[in-house]
């Protein structure tokens, strides 16, 4: 009995026990799940950051120590028509601070003040003023010796970019045409601005690790090379730039004038060898810089050109049939009625033919030729040979120039569009209209740019007539020419004078002009094409053969020579005359008789 009881004890217990056990079975089951639940959600999250969504932590992380810093692009270099360099960018270094940092170190304004060498008062003054901010200009385009300096001072706060900076090695003698940049090298004047989006090249990057204070760490990275921006060959010969620029730097200042411009076209090709204006300015020094000295005068200044333009009126007349060289004018006593006004020449020529309508510069001459061909004939060739368009050279502010265009048109009007009133040109302008007559009649757009083939040009003018005209030219700077001072010695060279008045507010003024001159050389094988303006002399000489021809006299012939060409046959045989003569009077001397 009592085994059998215990039996049934030991069996109640058990089963007792059983049943306290229930409740921590499930206990443990919940636990488990739960373990495995959070582990499940660690897991997704862990593939959601490091997988599914791993840049945006990448992202975060970058934001707080990676820096991606620009790597500068070399500005393209300038080089004239031979290789020598106009326009180079140069590297340079550029200081900046973060104020928050750089306040909390004041002990070391001294000695960084002394190495970017401005007054410690001045950088006390703007940290302070800027102590709220991140990022000011300490000093810009330093040269890396003084930038290393201030690196080596490790001022807390101060960091060094580097950055370009141009410099232009013929100074003003090109500054007109090449232009400039700006503190952050972008083109601002001239064919840097025209030219910019070629020049300039494309920023590099790359990617640095950086500390909570902006201390570099490690550099990690090129993330993408800096591209230099491409070359520009200019048209321009330096060694005519120079020449012409002294010459016309030197008549400006004889002349007592206010301004010059000079042009110089190869007749061959269309390219521009020379411009230059006066006054100009120096590009590596804008110190003081006043914007009138900045105005490329060839291309945007306008003028009327007065009787350089005669030539063209004359030629419109000869492409009619109804004159040549030698056709008799007659121009009276040198004055004419025209309406209720009066046109009159420096004194009277009688009766002369067309060739010495140009060589004595009659607007009697050209007056009557016009009216009697009719003004839409002048207009249309001086319309053909780019009188009234811009020349299209790409060049910031070009201008077109004004040539008028009317229904009904009254005597005076012709008479005054005749010798060169009533419209305006550019010096490029007219320098492109001569090299019309230089090439025989055909048109080829002017270039800055140096042009590997000459293209074929336009035919404009009749040939025929442009080698008379042209001929014609070379009496005007013969002996009892009135261009006879723009002769040039061992050439045969072509031009025509011009003076004209100067607008004021209400009408022409009565004492201040403007002189030109423009022409070919040389005759018998034209290369270039030549325009001189001197605007607004004081002196006691305004004509434009006085004061302009002698400049073309010395542009050319230097020119001529430098550019390889050979003198004129005519006046080779004259000079060899002139040789044996002196040396038979020499021998003569020495014989006794």
């Amino acid at each position: 009995m009592k085994s059998a009881a215990r039996i049934v004890s030991a069996s109640r217990k058990k089963q007792t026990g059983k049943e306290n056990a229930m409740p921590y079975r499930w206990r443990i089951k919940l636990l488990q799940l739960l373990f495995i639940t959070a582990g499940l959600v660690i897991c997704y999250r862990l593939v959601d950051l490091q997988v599914l969504n791993r840049n945006f932590l990448q992202n975060e992380g970058d934001k707080r120590s990676v820096r991606h810093e620009s790597i500068p692009a070399h500005r393209g270099v300038i080089f004239d028509r031979n290789g020598k360099i106009l326009a180079v960018s140069a590297p340079v270094m550029t200081v900046w601070a973060d104020p928050q940092e750089l306040i909390k170190a004041p002990e070391r304004w001294n000695e960084l003040a002394f190495a970017l060498k401005v007054d410690k008062s001045w950088l006390a003054g703007r940290v302070n003023k800027s102590a709220a901010k991140e990022f000011i200009y300490l000093k810009r385009q330093m040269t890396p010796e003084q930038g290393e300096k201030v690196k080596a001072l490790k001022v807390p706060g101060v960091h060094i970019l580097d950055e370009q900076r141009r410099y232009y090695p013929m100074g003003e003698v090109t500054a007109h045409l090449v232009g400039i940049t700006g503190i952050d090298d972008k083109g601002q004047e001239g064919l840097e601005l025209g030219y910019d989006h070629w020049l300039t090249g494309t920023e590099g990057t790359r990617r640095l690790l950086k500390d909570r204070r902006g201390r570099l760490a490690k550099e990690a990275e090129l993330v993408e090379s800096a591209q230099p921006g491409k070359e520009l060959m200019l048209s321009i010969d330096s060694r005519l730039q120079y020449m012409a620029y002294r010459e016309l730097k030197s008549a400006v200042e004889k002349a007592k004038a206010s301004a010059g411009s000079l042009v110089m076209i190869d007749v061959q090709t269309g390219e521009i060898l020379a411009m230059v204006n006066q006054p100009s300015y120096n590009p590596n020094n804008r110190t003081g810089l006043q914007p009138y000295r900045m105005r490329n005068r060839v291309m945007t200044d306008l003028v009327e050109p007065g009787s350089t333009l005669k030539p063209f009126t004359v030629a419109a007349a000869m492409e009619t049939g109804k004159y040549d060289r030698y056709t008799q004018i007659k121009t009276g006593v040198g004055y004419l009625r025209v309406g209720r006004n009066a046109v009159r020449d420096v004194r009277g020529y009688g009766t002369i033919d067309v060739e010495t309508v140009l060589k004595k510069s009659s607007n009697i001459g050209v007056t009557k030729m016009a009216l009697d061909i009719g003004v839409d004939k002048v207009v249309d060739l001086l319309r053909r040979v780019g009188v009234g368009q811009s020349p299209g050279t790409g060049f910031p502010g070009e201008r077109a120039g004004f040539l008028p265009y009317k229904d009904r048109w009254s005597d005076i009007e012709v008479a005054t569009l005749s010798f060169g009133y009533g419209l305006t040109v550019t010096p490029l302008q007219l320098a492109q209209a001569y090299s019309v007559l230089g090439s025989g009649g055909l048109l080829r757009p002017a270039s800055l740019i140096k042009r590997d083939v000459a293209p074929d040009g336009v035919r404009v003018m009749d040939e025929e007539v442009a080698h008379d005209v042209m001929a014609m030219l070379g009496k005007v700077v013969s002996k009892g020419g009135t261009g006879w001072r723009g002769a040039v010695k061992s050439y045969n060279v072509g031009g025509k004078t011009g003076t004209v008045k100067k607008v004021g507010g209400s009408g022409y003024l009565e004492d201040r002009y403007v002189g030109l001159f423009a022409g070919v050389a040389p005759v018998e094988n034209p290369r270039i094409a030549t325009v001189v303006i001197i605007d607004d002399p004081s002196g006691k000489d305004y004509y434009g053969g006085v004061i302009a021809g002698p400049v073309f006299s010395k542009v050319n012939g230097q020119a001529l020579r430098m550019l390889g060409v050979r003198p004129s046959e005519d006046k080779v045989l004259t000079a060899g005359r002139a040789n044996l003569g002196r040396i038979g009077v020499m021998k003569l001397k020495q014989d006794g008789t």
